[in-house]
């Protein structure tokens, strides 16, 4: 979202609370001035300094905040992305607190030695400032936190009846953190059993959840979850782009494989999946880590994760099922297929001697 459409929303929150932007031309300088600016997270900060700049509020204590936040036409705050990464900036960079929308408080009360104060209106931010009314300050303890939300996955791997073949293939792959596919007819549980993976899966550690919650925070997907304690589970669809699955665009964005980092990035009906868009997840995979280079500056992202394909065993999906009707099948089949029985293989076929 280009940054000069910040001055229409900031005008008019300013306006409807009994504010205004000087009658003249204003220039902000936001340094570095080669790097172009994004976004709609910048609309309170630019709105505070301009009334700051204009001696319509109190200036003495802002430059000891960071201010972020993006304004609705009637002076809300709305939440923004990348509140987990800006806050860690914010302490590194020895502010004394930080100011953002009270959505993302939590997310931000992460990180320690730093004050966080959310808000709900520009009004607030302003009273704060210019007649020292309180804001209330949100205090997390992370630990604690973690522990108490360190709960059962959405789908658990012991809901699974039978299949004690593909079980232990998926319970030695989890132990190793292998890459597994699975190959069997439609119906035969390959999806049910992906889905149940990440419940086997060791609990994340503090520092793993820290992490997976910086790549969403990002991309704007924990809000006001606070830290991640679940696994991610990511499953694209086959349509996807090489850019959506491994990240890009103009201002790069963490893609899928970064969305499934330190989880499992599940890839159904593989064959369907363009080659272009495979072949590009062959040095992220080796490098556990996937570096988006553009012309003005790079970035690298993390994608550990562990990669779960399926597919059927023909277009038909039924090939070699002699009980099946499909006109895709052949007329006899020379082998024997038990029926809805799914194979796998892992990447260490080793390990299953």
């Amino acid at each position: 979202m280009p940054l000069r459409k910040s001055n229409y929303r900031i005008a008019a929150a300013l306006q409807n609370n009994d504010y205004r932007i000087p009658g003249k031309k204003i220039t902000i300088n936001m340094a570095p001035a080669d790097l172009r600016k994004e976004g709609s997270a910048y609309d309170l900060t630019l709105a505070i300094g301009i009334l700051a700049a204009s001696n319509q509020i109190r200036s003495d204590s802002i430059d000891k905040y960071l201010i972020m936040g993006e304004l609705s036409l009637d002076g809300s705050l709305q939440p923004i992305k990348g509140a987990l990464p800006i806050a860690i900036k914010a302490r590194e960079e020895g502010f004394e607190g930080f100011i953002l929308p009270k959505e993302n408080a939590n997310e931000a009360a992460v990180v320690d030695g730093l004050k966080i104060y959310g808000a709900e209106n520009i009004k607030e931010v302003i009273d704060f400032f210019d007649v020292d009314a309180p804001l209330e300050q949100t205090h997390i303890d992370t630990r604690k936190e973690f522990q108490e939300h360190l709960h059962l996955p959405e789908f658990d791997f012991a809901d699974v009846k039978g299949q004690e073949s593909i079980k232990r293939c998926m319970e030695i792959a989890a132990a190793g953190g292998h890459n597994i596919i699975l190959i069997g007819p439609p119906g035969a549980g390959k999806t049910m059993l992906a889905k149940r993976l990440p419940s086997i899966l060791p609990p994340m550690t503090l520092h793993e959840a820290l992490e997976t919650t910086k790549i969403h925070s990002v991309v704007g997907k924990v809000k006001n979850k606070g830290l991640m304690s679940r696994r991610p589970f990511r499953n694209p669809h086959h349509t996807i782009s090489s850019a959506a699955l491994v990240g890009g665009g103009s201002y790069p964005q963490p893609g899928e494989i970064s969305l499934s980092h330190n989880g499992v990035l599940f890839l159904d009906e593989l064959p369907e999946f363009e080659r272009r868009v495979l072949e590009v997840m062959r040095q992220p995979m080796e490098d556990r880590e996937v570096t988006i280079a553009r012309a003005q500056f790079t970035v690298t992202y993390p994608s550990s994760f562990m990669l779960v394909a399926s597919m059927n065993p023909s277009p038909g999906g039924y090939f070699n099922d002699p009980d099946a009707q499909s006109p895709l099948l052949p007329q006899k089949c020379n082998a024997i297929w038990v029926k809805f029985q799914v194979h796998c293989w892992t990447e260490s076929t080793s390990i299953l001697k």
